[in-house]
């Protein structure tokens, strides 16, 4: 799914039917008839084809006057409708909104740091996401919203602060708009844990291989304590001082506990937190592109859920999941991409390295 305009519509609407979970945050389905768009596994009666059309995003179905489901919950899709696609342009872009560079920068600082041309940003993200750089911060921020108002106990004005929005009244507007319903009338009574910190569940697609997962943090020194994560939060990394918690939870979540003076920091810490963890890696994808290598063909099927541990601080220069740490796989490898870190990865587990791939396929050339 590379292009916006891609979709196939008739596809779509026999994976609402079925509500096949394998396309859950793939698209998402706005319903002419009530002005709302829903997930693929959304639990209300499907509408008529003729009243459903399909994007590629959650902005592009809020961009064209669309609101979120209030039973389906978009913002806890996997990704929240993330995009992933093979444009390391757009990726990066992504990681750096998901982080609050718009909350307080503009689109033209954006291309910037990315090394493009503001219209040439702007028309990437048309034509990959069908919606527009700063549509995108605004759902990412209405969704986090959302995500706070369920899942916390906190006040509407720290809900604002820790969403990305520059003031409570903007958010109040802002929710106005979308739902005809001031935000605090979404909460609902019982649903909201009353711990200390903002404890959040973040989604991702199932099988996690978290024992791999969890040896790897931990033997590059990271505080991993039995299946919990831990990283102090510092002022001048991630602004605010504080910490952070990561552990399993119910299939395809993992609880999140942040513990900031500073809600401001929030949106930061949740888009390092899916870095580290991988939460946005697509399982299927992987093994499918990887599957074409005879050599990777075993290894990916015996580990379905393999993630890449990624860095808390990452400069963007290229999508973690396209960088290859052992050279003499270059050639082999552009095979595999855009997930070449991961087959690469996969080698490493295996005891496999490049130069013993190299003299296999010259004994067989010999052969």
């Amino acid at each position: 799914m590379e292009n916006a305009g891609e979709l196939d519509q008739e596809a779509c609407y026999r994976a609402v039917l079925t509500r096949d979970a394998r396309f859950d945050g793939r698209f998402f389905g706005c319903v002419k008839t009530t002005g709302i768009y829903c997930r693929p596994v959304c639990p209300a009666r499907t509408p008529k084809r003729e009243n459903m059309f399909f994007v590629v995003s959650a902005a592009a179905a809020e961009e064209a006057g669309f609101r979120a489901c209030l039973r389906c919950r978009p913002e806890t899709a996997p990704d929240m409708g993330a995009w992933r696609g093979t444009s390391n342009t757009v990726s990066r872009a992504l990681a750096l909104i998901e982080a609050g560079a718009l909350d307080e920068g503009d689109v033209d600082g954006l291309a910037g740091r990315l090394g493009v041309g503001e219209r040439h940003l702007r028309r990437l993200f048309r034509q990959h996401l069908g919606a527009a750089p700063v549509s995108v911060a605004q759902t990412r921020r209405v969704l986090l919203a959302k995500a706070l108002i369920h899942q916390t106990d906190l006040s509407m004005a720290q809900v604002a602060l820790g969403s990305g929005f520059g003031s409570v009244r903007r958010f109040n507007e802002t929710f106005q708009a979308l739902y005809g319903r001031p935000p605090s009338a979404l909460r609902r009574r019982g649903e909201r844990a009353h711990a200390g910190g903002v404890r959040l569940s973040l989604s991702f697609r199932p099988p996690y291989d978290w024992d791999a997962m969890f040896a790897a943090l931990t033997a590059r020194g990271d505080a991993v304590e039995g299946r919990r994560w831990s990283r102090d939060l510092t002022r001048d990394v991630d602004g605010a001082d504080g910490a952070v918690t990561v552990e399993p939870a119910e299939t395809g979540r993992v609880s999140v506990c942040v513990e900031a003076d500073d809600l401001k920091a929030l949106p930061g810490v949740l888009a390092r937190v899916r870095r580290v963890f991988d939460l946005s890696a697509d399982p299927e994808a992987i093994g499918r592109d990887l599957a074409g290598d005879p050599v990777l063909r075993p290894l990916v099927a015996a580990r379905p859920g393999l993630r890449l541990p990624g860095d808390w601080i990452d400069d963007g220069a290229e999508p973690p999941n396209d960088r290859l740490p052992d050279e003499t796989l270059a050639a082999r490898a552009e095979a595999w991409r855009p997930w070449r870190a991961y087959g690469a990865l996969h080698l490493a587990l295996a005891g496999i390295s490049g130069a013993d791939l190299m003299e296999n396929d010259d004994a067989k050339r010999a052969a």
